[in-house]
């Protein structure tokens, strides 16, 4: 089992997020993740620094924690050959730590480029057509290709790494859990779907296994409890509303109604062990070998050290239940 960091990079500064990844390596946190976003999810948060810059700094102030996007849509406001050289380049400056994480995209961060955010349908077959884009140029060699919404014309990437990146690949349901079995070498969710888990391993699928598990550590719950209310309320929409919301205000206006019950539904609170083991145990059930840790409480220092003593360890030990 690999435990893993989420670095919030909505909800801190460019500078405070490269600190929390040097203070997650010393943690003993095996990677770090983070999202890939032009906008926050809530305007109180505040942020929303340039990922690829950040994973640039981090892999030059850290030595063994891995580096996965968590995720990048590689069809809409990228073109999959910029992301295509993004990943190899951090592949070869990282010593091979660096995971590609890759999804079919958020309204909320793709329609700023104006081209548009398509319907589910044309999403998957735009981020198909990127990745066979990506992996066509990780092949070496000047490359074309003529999709049915992206080309490709006499591209080159010149500097590949000797080992390419894994790409975990965003899923939430069957069609996507198929394309993640056809081009991707890893999974990637939000949810403990075992039953998707189970329909990407049956397409063929294989790989680890990434997931993101809602957590909010603070001295108390009261406390934990009222911060995912500020900045993190709109992790309990789900993925078909998260995927459409065009900008911070809408998020903030779907979720006024979203309370204290909805964030204990969902979320471990609160400073003690035993909350937080049956929330990730979930998805360990479903399916998924490296657990996210995504910590929404107020104090992410106090989490690191609550990760460092005593949470990180214990969730290592976490095995299927029968």
């Amino acid at each position: 089992m690999q435990i893993g960091y989420k670095l919030a990079t909505e909800a801190f500064g460019p500078k405070e997020i490269i600190r929390q990844a040097v203070a997650a390596e010393e943690a003993g946190y095996d990677f770090v993740e983070m999202s890939d976003h032009f906008h926050p999810w809530l305007d109180v948060q505040g942020h929303s620094g340039f990922t690829w810059s950040l994973l640039a700094a981090i892999a030059a102030k850290t030595e063994r924690i891995g580096l996965v996007t968590g995720v990048t849509c590689p069809s809409v406001r990228y073109h999959p050959a910029i992301i295509a050289q993004a990943a190899a380049t951090l592949a070869i400056v990282s010593d091979g730590r660096f995971t590609l994480g890759v999804g079919a995209g958020e309204r909320l961060n793709e329609h700023v480029v104006g081209r548009g955010f398509p319907g589910v349908a044309e999403r998957h077959e735009r981020f198909r057509e990127a990745l066979e884009i990506i992996h066509l140029l990780w092949r070496g060699g000047y490359r074309s290709y003529e999709g049915k919404h992206l080309r490709l014309e006499d591209a080159r990437v010149f500097d590949l790494p000797q080992e390419l990146p894994v790409v975990a690949v965003a899923a939430s349901g069957k069609a996507s859990a198929r394309i993640a079995a056809d081009l991707g070498s890893g999974l990637f969710a939000t949810e403990p779907k075992g039953a998707m888990v189970q329909a990407w391993k049956g397409f063929g699928g294989s790989g680890p296994a990434y997931a993101e598990v809602p957590m909010a550590w603070a001295p108390d719950e009261g406390s934990a409890v009222a911060a995912v209310l500020e900045k993190s309320r709109w992790a309990v929409t789900g993925w078909k509303v998260m995927s459409e919301l065009p900008n911070p205000a809408n998020f903030d206006a779907a979720t006024r109604t979203v309370g204290a019950e909805h964030v204990r539904a969902q979320f471990a609170v609160g400073p003690d062990l035993a909350a937080y083991l049956p929330v990730a145990q979930q998805y360990v059930d479903a399916g998924f070998d490296h657990l996210v840790t995504q910590n929404a409480g107020p104090d992410p220092d106090g989490f690191l050290d609550f990760a460092a003593t005593r949470l990180v360890a214990a969730l290592r030990e976490l095995t299927p239940s029968a």
